[in-house]
C-alpha cells in the first residue's frame, strides 16, 4: 500500500534530459548522468511532494529473532562459481555478471541454468540478444537440456515480468539487462533511465519471490560496466568475467559481494564443448620442456586467495634501430621499464642496445609486484644465454635501489610451488615457515639474486693499472669533480658475480 503524500500549494519547475531521461532539480548545460550537452529541458511544473508515514509491510523485530535460514546459499553446480559467490546463490539475491563480448558469459550462465534445472529447480532463461533457436543450438552443444529449464526471447520488461508470473522460477537468468526496455519510459534500450527501471523491477520481483537472479551486463571499451553506476549499487553481487578471446583461460573476480568475500577468483577453461571449471589451473601457465632454456623463469602469483604458478619469458636481440624496442604481453609496460633500469644499474646487465620482449604464458596477466624478481632473472638469463634450473621459482618485489622486498602470502606461495614439484626458491629475507624438503635461498638485493644463475658470465673486473693516485683501482674521478671516498665493500661488489654452488641449485 502506497504511503500518503502531501502536496504543497507552490509548484516548482522540473528539468529532464531528452537523451537519457534523467531528472535534475535545476537547469544545467550538461547532463550529469549521460554527459550530453544541451539536452536538459524544462518539461513543466510539478508540485512539491512530501511523504507522510504510512502502514508497514511487517513489524520490526529484534535481529536475533530474524530467521537467517532463508538467506542460506544454494550451490549453482559449478564449484568455481560457488567459490567466488561465497558458497552459491542466496534466494532473492541479484547478481550482475559483466564482461567483454565473446568472453563466454552466455555459455557459462546457460550451463548454470542447466545445472539448476537438473536439481528440479525451475529456471527461466530470458534472452534479449539472441533468438530462442540460437540458444537451443548452444544448449545442444554443451548438453544443457532439461525439462525444468524454460527459455524465452523477449525485449520488453512487461513481457519478462509476465514470464516470471507464469513460470514462477527459483532462478532467473537475463541476457542481458541492456537489451530490455520498459514501454512506460522514453529512450532506447540500454540507456541509463531504461537500465535503472529494468534493474529496479527485477530486483523487486526477486526480493518478493525469493528468486535468485543473474543479470548479464555489457562493458564499455575501457572495461567499465555500461549503464548508470547506480546499477552496481542496487544489485547484491557484481562479478567481472575476464579473459583473452585468443586464450582458453577465463577468470571470474568478485567486485562486490554482500554474501561473501571479494578476494576469491574462479578459473575456467573455454573450449568447443562449453566451459569447465579448473580446480588446478597452474598447468595452463607453464611450458613443458625436456630441458631448461634461457630467458624463462617461474614465479607464484596470488589471484585473490589462490596461488598460481606462472611463467615469464624474456628475449633480447641486437637492435637494428636507434631506439630499441620494449614490447610486453601480459605484463605492465611501466613496471617492466622500471625493472629493466634496475637490472642494468644494479645488476650490471647491459641493455641499452637490445630489443627486449617480455611475455607471460597461457594468457595470464601478472600485475602484482611479486613477479618482479622472476622478470629480472628472466632478462638476465636471456642476456647471458644461460638457462635457469627448471625446479626453481622466484618470488619478490624489486625496488629502485635494487633491494628485494617482501610480498604477502610467501608461505602460501611456497606451499603451492612445493605441491607442484618445485624444490628450490629465491625469496626475500625472512620467508617464514618453509615446506619440508624445499631449498629456499634468501636474497636481499638484485645482485644476490643474479648469482643464482649457474654459469652466468661475471662482469669484467676493473683494471688495476689505470687508477690515478688516491683513487681505488678500477675507479676514475668524474671530469671536473674531486674523487669521492669509496666504501670498503665497493671493491668486493665490483669484483664480479659468482654463481651459487651447484649443490644448492642442482
Amino acid at each position: 500500500m502506497a504511503a500518503r503524500t502531501k502536496t504543497s500549494a507552490k509548484p516548482r519547475p522540473a528539468y529532464r534530459c531528452t537523451e537519457c531521461g534523467n531528472q535534475v532539480p535545476k537547469w544545467v548545460g550538461r547532463c550529469p548522468e549521460c554527459n550530453a550537452w544541451g539536452t536538459v529541458e524544462e518539461y513543466g511544473a510539478v508540485p512539491i511532494r512530501t511523504t507522510a508515514a504510512g502502514p508497514v509491510s511487517s513489524p520490526a523485530k529484534p535481529i536475533a529473532q530474524v530467521d537467517g535460514q532463508v538467506a542460506t546459499a544454494r550451490s549453482t553446480g559449478v564449484p568455481e562459481l560457488d567459490r567466488v559467490l561465497g558458497g552459491g546463490l542466496v534466494p532473492g539475491a541479484v547478481v550482475l555478471l559483466a564482461g567483454e563480448p565473446g568472453v563466454g558469459k552466455s555459455t557459462l550462465l546457460l550451463d548454470v541454468a542447466a545445472k539448476a534445472a537438473s536439481d528440479r529447480h525451475r529456471t527461466l532463461y530470458v534472452t534479449g540478444e539472441e533468438s530462442a533457436g540460437q540458444v537451443r543450438l548452444r544448449a545442444d552443444r554443451i548438453n544443457a537440456l532439461s525439462e525444468h529449464l524454460y527459455l524465452a526471447a523477449e525485449q520488453d520488461l512487461g513481457a519478462v515480468l509476465g514470464h516470471i508470473e507464469a513460470v514462477n522460477p527459483s532462478l532467473l537468468i537475463l541476457d542481458s539487462v541492456q537489451t530490455i526496455a520498459s514501454a512506460e519510459l522514453d529512450g532506447a534500450p540500454g540507456g541509463p533511465a531504461q537500465v535503472r527501471e529494468v534493474a529496479g523491477a527485477l530486483i523487486r520481483a526477486s526480493k518478493e519471490r525469493g528468486m535468485a537472479t543473474l543479470l548479464v551486463g555489457h562493458v564499455t571499451k575501457d572495461g567499465q560496466i555500461a549503464g548508470p553506476r547506480l546499477l552496481e549499487h542496487l544489485v547484491d553481487v557484481v562479478l567481472s568475467f575476464e579473459g583473452d578471446r585468443h586464450a582458453r583461460l577465463r577468470l571470474i573476480r568478485g567486485v562486490k559481494n554482500r554474501y561473501g568475500a571479494t578476494d576469491e577468483v574462479g578459473c575456467f577453461e573455454l573450449h568447443d564443448e562449453g566451459i569447465v571449471g579448473l580446480a588446478d589451473p597452474s598447468g595452463l601457465f607453464l611450458t613443458r620442456r625436456d630441458k631448461p632454456v634461457p630467458g624463462t623463469c617461474l614465479t607464484v602469483t596470488l589471484e585473490g586467495k589462490r596461488p598460481l604458478v606462472a611463467e615469464v619469458q624474456a628475449l633480447m636481440v641486437d637492435s637494428q634501430i636507434p631506439s630499441p624496442r620494449r614490447t610486453t604481453s601480459g605484463l605492465e609496460s611501466p613496471r617492466i621499464a622500471m625493472i629493466l633500469a634496475v637490472v642494468e644499474r644494479h645488476g650490471g646487465v647491459k641493455l641499452g642496445k637490445q630489443d627486449i620482449y617480455t611475455a607471460t604464458v597461457g594468457g595470464v596477466k601478472l600485475t602484482e609486484p611479486s613477479a618482479d624478481l622472476a622478470i629480472a632473472l628472466a632478462v638476465a638469463s636471456s642476456s647471458s644465454d644461460t638457462p635457469l634450473p627448471s625446479n626453481l621459482v622466484a618470488i619478490g618485489e624489486v625496488g629502485l635501489a635494487g633491494e628485494v622486498r617482501r610480498v604477502t602470502g610467501v608461505q602460501r606461495r611456497l606451499a603451492e610451488a612445493h605441491r607442484l614439484g618445485f624444490t628450490h626458491a629465491l625469496v626475500p629475507p625472512d620467508p617464514g615457515k618453509v615446506p619440508p624438503g624445499m631449498k629456499v635461498v634468501e636474497v636481499s638485493d638484485i645482485g644476490e639474486a643474479l648469482r643464482a644463475i649457474p654459469g652466468r658470465r661475471p662482469r669484467s673486473k676493473p683494471r688495476q693499472d689505470a687508477a690515478p693516485q688516491g683513487v681505488p683501482a678500477g675507479r676514475t674521478p668524474a671530469r671536473g669533480r674531486a674523487a669521492e671516498p669509496v666504501p670498503a665493500y665497493a671493491d668486493e661488489l665490483m669484483a664480479g658475480w659468482e654463481p651459487l654452488d651447484s649443490d644448492e641449485l642442482a
